[in-house]
């Protein structure tokens, strides 16, 4: 935190607008709710890591899709800042869990959906990031070259 706080303070042209505008919720929401959604959502995690841990007692790894929605246009340059929020958020939610609970995760392409690129995401125990990229490298020798996605 101390590093982006302070490369913040030095460039923040530098972040994206989705990145300024979550800094910026996050810092309304802890001076203005004192912090308890934060601590709601520190006190949730060993729950949320407990039943990752239990699925991947019984599981290798984990695979699920990358993101919960298919590839979706950025949104333009002078979308208001609720779309910009919006559509990162909307993508997160698959990926966001790992952030918090420890459990190495890693992406590869998966093919096409309608012509749009997909992502497999592979999870694995915590601290054993060497069992993702082994999973993630036996899927990538098993599907091959994958088409490029279709440009419209």
């Amino acid at each position: 935190m101390a590093f982006y706080g302070e490369r913040w303070r030095r460039n923040p042209a530098a972040f994206s607008e989705t990145v300024k505008l979550v800094a910026l919720g996050g810092t309304y929401a802890l001076r203005n709710g004192y912090g308890a959604s934060y601590g709601k959502a520190r006190n949730l995690e060993p729950v949320l890591a407990a039943a990752y841990d239990k699925a991947l007692d019984q599981y290798d790894v984990i695979v699920m899709p990358t993101l919960p929605i298919t590839a979706s246009l950025i949104p333009a340059a002078d979308a208001s800042a609720e779309e910009i929020v919006t559509r990162a958020l909307d993508m997160v939610s698959n990926t966001a869990p790992f952030d918090v609970t420890g459990h190495p995760a890693c992406t590869i392409p998966a093919g096409l959906s309608e012509g749009l690129p997909v992502g497999l995401m592979v999870i694995a125990k915590r601290f054993s990031d060497a069992s993702a990229l082994r999973a993630a490298h036996a899927f990538e020798q098993t599907l091959g070259t994958l088409p490029c996605p279709q440009h419209k």
